[in-house]
């Protein structure tokens, strides 16, 4: 009988655990969604250089992340996608997105709850390498017990529209969203 008590309660404080980590915590985001966070910078192994090239295992791709799913990432690189001229990419090749909604001053983010199943926040652990992309810009903002990648303050996400590397199916949707040049600013071009 204490056992079964025990199984239960357990059972039901991890789905309690389960369920706080699904919702993010509520002294983590404002009623709007925005992180009161500043931007921290990404942390760089000492034996990685900004020119780094990814490894077989870095550049192979692989399926986008999922609707709703976090998208994480072990690079930034600048690629030529779709004629609109160098924008930032994941280790995958997907293009990397900003809204102009979020801040970048300090780094904030505004896109939540149904927003990110379109627009899913880059997430990145302590180490990102880089190729073409400087690598004083990058950085992160806090969100939901994870760190989204900043450019240049800006929060990043990929476009769930963008099932291949090099799509930009994102690109001026809604006129807020923008594909992301390797310094941070927004690609203005419209392919």
């Amino acid at each position: 009988m204490i056992q079964r008590r025990i199984v239960l309660l357990s059972a039901a404080g991890l789905t309690s655990a389960f369920l706080l980590a699904a919702c993010g915590s509520s002294t983590e985001t404002t009623a709007t969604g925005t992180s009161p966070g500043n931007a921290v910078p990404v942390a760089t192994p000492a034996s990685e250089s900004a020119t780094s090239a990814p490894t077989a295992s870095e550049s192979t791709p692989s399926a986008p992340a999922a609707a709703g799913d976090p998208a994480t990432t072990t690079m930034v690189m600048a690629k030529t996608v779709n004629g609109i001229g160098s924008v930032a990419t994941d280790d995958k090749g997907m293009t990397l997105y900003r809204y102009d909604k979020d801040e970048a001053n300090p780094s904030k983010w505004t896109c939540a709850g149904e927003c990110t199943k379109t627009w899913i926040p880059v997430i990145v652990q302590d180490s990102v390498q880089t190729m073409g992309v400087e690598k004083s810009l990058l950085g992160t903002v806090h969100r939901n017990g994870l760190k989204q990648l900043t450019l240049g303050g800006w929060p990043l996400y990929r476009y769930v529209g963008d099932t291949q590397a090099g799509q930009t199916n994102g690109q001026a949707k809604g006129n807020t969203w923008y594909a992301v040049t390797p310094s941070g600013t927004k690609s203005t071009s419209r392919g």
